[in-house]
């Protein structure tokens, strides 16, 4: 397979940013929810786990955007093919994520392009302070999920276990990206750049409950 250019490079990334914000997404597994009904949640219900998951949504957009900002920028083929497999596996999260929204008849984020440019950009910049910054930098961010999942388990209606055991499954798997990001020699943020991840973070979930 030959190497691609620079330009080359780059186009491959506006078709993926592309794809993940306007494509509807298929994927070979199924929602892991799928034995579940929902015909029991009301009108209330179904707004409220509608507004958590689209945050979850966007979520996985800026996961997605870090990934490829950070595979795009590496020039080390093993950091590469890992950023490669971990927005693989956060394309699922994304496919979920949306069919799910459809369900409870509310919409994708309106913000997503910018969080997605964002965090496509955050992901170069750690991609340029080195391979172990990097993978702390996703070690981090996953850590950062997991936390925000365990709040939304926590905030979703009592009866909506559709969503609930999607987002079981999300939180698996992205505490096995941290650990594989630590595994692979990623390093502990300094405290200043967590804060400033956390803070930003909360911009795009109090954002995006409503938008």
């Amino acid at each position: 397979m030959r190497n691609l250019s620079f330009i080359d490079q780059f186009f491959v990334e506006v078709d993926e940013a592309v794809r993940t914000l306007t494509v509807n997404k298929t994927v070979g597994r199924s929602r892991p929810d799928k034995k579940y009904s929902d015909d029991h949640m009301t009108l209330q219900t179904k707004a409220l786990s509608g507004k958590l998951i689209r945050v979850n949504h966007c979520g996985e957009v800026c996961a997605q955007a870090l990934y490829r900002g950070q595979r795009f920028i590496s020039k080390d083929k093993r950091i590469k093919d890992f950023m490669e497999e971990a927005a693989s596996e956060e394309t699922e999260h994304l496919a979920w994520c949306e069919s799910r929204l459809k369900e409870l008849n509310t919409k994708t984020s309106i913000l997503n392009p910018v969080f997605y440019a964002a965090s496509f950009a955050s992901g170069i910049l750690a991609g340029i302070a080195g391979d172990k910054f990097s993978l702390g930098f996703v070690a981090e961010t996953e850590k950062q999920v997991v936390k925000h999942l365990d709040k939304h388990l926590s905030l979703l209606p009592e009866e909506d276990i559709k969503s609930r055991v999607i987002l079981e499954e999300m939180k698996k798997q992205e505490e096995g990206h941290k650990e594989s990001a630590v595994a692979n020699g990623g390093k502990k943020l300094p405290k200043e750049i967590r804060r400033i991840m956390s803070t930003l973070s909360k911009v795009m979930t109090k954002t995006t409950y409503w938008i």
